[in-house]
């Protein structure tokens, strides 16, 4: 298979494990909501999020080392790996210590014994990242999704029999566990590799000298794209955190799937074509285009069909996550597009520039939840919308540098497909609020996504029809 027909097929595998895993996800998630209470919810996320900085420490940076790295031989992948497994016991023994603080931080007595279970994932995960970089260098995504899915539905089923059982909170930190559980056995068993007796320091200070610098600037990104989380939850209550996570699930659906399976299969696929500087840009619009083209008719769709949305999926209980949710959406659209951009500075081996935006970008995120906190959470959630539009500016100065393409033509090639959800979304609210409002919920949702799908493909092949013709010979030539 050709390299491009080979990121093409990647991208189609891994979009297939990012989405199945974000639907299963999203599928044992609506089950649990009706079950379970929003503060509950709330509860898990508080850990979550802390337990976060750990999954990026643990890796130190270095599985994305090993992936842009040549001639690597079992001295790199087992150094590596020695050096995960060490770190993630580590920071296991600091989380179990610090679980006392971390409960006095949030006045939640629960969370010492929630964050001491939960943080064994750590050392888990540990055991199964150089295997799955392995997979990932060899981009065979295919395998990789027949793992995580297998795993994602065990996970859900323990969660949703432990919440009919009455176990709580608990019933999400074991699904989380046994997630982990699975997801590592059956890395183990389809990688065929495993470690050698061989730890070399020369190679662990190579691949930590690339590494350090994404570690830091790592940290920071999961400590600000978690900031609003650790805020709502410590200035607000478990309740409004939950809500806020189930607006934030509800939109990362689609964002999160497009991004992270484009994040994973363009590094290793940028890396190989990272010195011709007119491929790499043409590759990088035509799949920019194509996301967004995809991305922007979900998510305004969704955000104007967010009422019978979120009580058709969740019950009436949920109703206060709604605005949240549609504010969230303005966000999701150039997600994808933040993360790509960034994508270039790794390929091109500056990870000195990458931890310069993230610090730079993270101090305007400080000056934003300032600003935003005094207005409350609605001043915090439209502080995210107005930061997101500056990360587009801040991010695409350097892809402008180095493969010239900068923001503003990146913004003018995605504006039509934006534009052209905008109208698709304003019929779908007229036609919604004056003949559809009284009708059933589960109607309006089908009703209007058919008259938003209808309206974008009709105005997509007037104004923008390159695209869909090349999505489609992509789609063909692509073999699974």
């Amino acid at each position: 298979m050709s390299s491009r027909n080979r990121v093409f097929s990647g991208l189609v595998w891994t979009f297939s494990q990012q989405f199945g895993n974000l639907l299963i996800g999203f599928v044992v998630s609506l089950v649990l909501a009706r079950i379970l209470l929003p503060e509950e919810f709330g509860l898990i996320a508080m850990v979550v999020v802390l337990a976060s900085f750990a999954e990026v420490l643990v890796d130190s940076g270095m599985t994305q080392s090993l992936i842009r790295s040549e001639n690597l031989d079992k001295e790199d992948y087992s150094t590596v790996f020695y050096f995960n497994v060490l770190v993630s016991i580590i920071l296991y023994l600091l989380f179990f210590l610090l679980a006392p603080l971390i409960s006095s931080f949030y006045d939640e007595k629960s969370l010492i014994a929630i964050t001491r279970v939960y943080c064994i994932v750590f050392i888990i995960n540990a055991f199964s990242s150089v295997q799955q970089t392995r997979l990932t260098r060899r981009m065979d995504f295919k395998i990789q999704a027949l793992i995580s899915i297998p795993a994602k539905v065990v996970g859900g089923i323990i969660g949703i029999m432990l919440a009919y059982l009455g176990f709580g909170v608990w019933s999400l930190v074991w699904s989380y566990v046994s997630f982990s559980v699975v997801n590592t056995i059956q890395i183990w068993y389809y990688s065929k590799w495993i470690p050698s007796k061989i730890f070399n320091f020369t190679k662990l200070k190579k691949h930590l000298y690339f590494g350090y610098r994404l570690t830091i600037s790592g940290v920071i990104n999961k400590l600000f794209n978690n900031v609003y989380l650790i805020v709502i939850g410590k200035f607000f209550n478990p309740t409004v955190l939950g809500f806020y996570t189930r607006a934030e699930t509800v939109n990362q659906l689609a964002v999160s799937s497009i991004s992270g399976a484009l994040n994973k299969v363009t590094f290793p696929y940028f890396a190989k074509i990272q010195n011709d500087r007119v491929k790499l840009k043409k590759v990088y619009k035509d799949l920019m285009k194509m996301v967004v083209f995809i991305v922007s008719p979900i998510l305004i769709f969704a955000g104007v069909l967010a009422e019978p949305l979120f009580i058709v999926l969740f019950t009436e209980k949920w109703l206060p996550a709604v605005p949240f949710f549609q504010i969230l959406c303005l966000t999701g659209i150039l997600h994808p597009i933040h993360a790509y951009n960034l994508n270039i500075l790794k390929v091109k081996g500056r990870s000195d520039l990458y931890l310069k935006i993230a610090i730079f970008k993270k101090i305007l995120i400080v000056i934003g939840i300032i600003i935003g906190i005094q207005f409350g959470i609605y001043g915090l959630l439209y502080a995210q919308v107005i930061l997101s539009f500056l990360f587009l500016l801040i991010n695409g100065y350097y892809t402008k540098i180095f493969i010239d393409y900068g923001p503003l033509e990146q913004f003018k090639d995605i504006s039509i497909f934006i534009f052209i959800a905008i109208i698709g979304g304003a019929v779908i609210y007229y036609l919604d609020s004056s003949f559809f409002k009284m009708r059933h919920n589960i109607f309006r949702l089908i009703t209007g996504s058919f008259i938003g799908v209808i309206v974008y493909i009709a105005l997509t092949l007037k104004f923008q029809n390159s695209t869909l013709k090349q999505l489609k010979a992509i789609l063909k030539r692509s073999k699974f």
